[in-house]
C-alpha cells in the first residue's frame, strides 16, 4: 500500500474565521463565523459571515437545512430566519428536481447503461 501524499493540505492563515453558534434548542440555531487574524485576534478588514440551521421532519425522517444569511447582527438574522429556511428548502427542491429531469432524459443504450443487477441476454 502506498503512502498519501498530503503535503498540500494546508490551512489558509489568510482566511480564518472563530466560530461561535447560538441556538434556542427548538427550532435551529445560528453559527456565527467571525473574521480572524493568525494570532486570533479579530480582522477588521472583513465582516462577520452567518449560517442558519434548523431541521423539518418529512415522512423519511428530518431534513437538515442549513443556508448562509447576510446580516450585521444576530438580531437580524433572527428576523431572517424563517425566510432563509423558506429559500434553503425551495433550493433543495428545485435542485432535485433537476436531477430527477436529468435522471429522465438519459438515454439507455443497452449493454451500457445496464444497472449492476441488469444482465443483457
Amino acid at each position: 500500500m502506498s503512502k498519501l501524499d498530503l503535503g498540500d493540505v494546508r490551512i489558509d492563515a489568510t482566511n480564518l474565521y472563530r466560530e461561535e453558534t447560538f441556538t434556542d434548542l427548538q427550532v435551529g440555531s445560528i453559527q456565527k463565523l467571525t473574521p480572524v487574524l493568525v494570532d486570533g485576534t479579530p480582522d477588521a478588514g472583513r465582516t462577520a459571515q452567518f449560517m442558519i440551521r434548523t431541521q423539518l421532519m418529512s415522512p423519511m425522517g428530518p431534513v437538515p437545512v442549513h443556508a448562509p444569511v447576510e446580516a450585521a447582527t444576530i438580531e437580524e438574522v433572527i428576523e431572517k430566519f424563517p425566510q432563509a429556511v423558506q429559500d434553503a428548502v425551495e433550493k433543495m427542491v428545485r435542485e432535485a428536481e433537476e436531477v430527477q429531469r436529468e435522471q429522465a432524459s438519459r438515454i439507455v443504450v443497452p449493454g451500457r447503461n445496464a444497472g449492476p443487477d441488469l444482465k443483457l441476454v
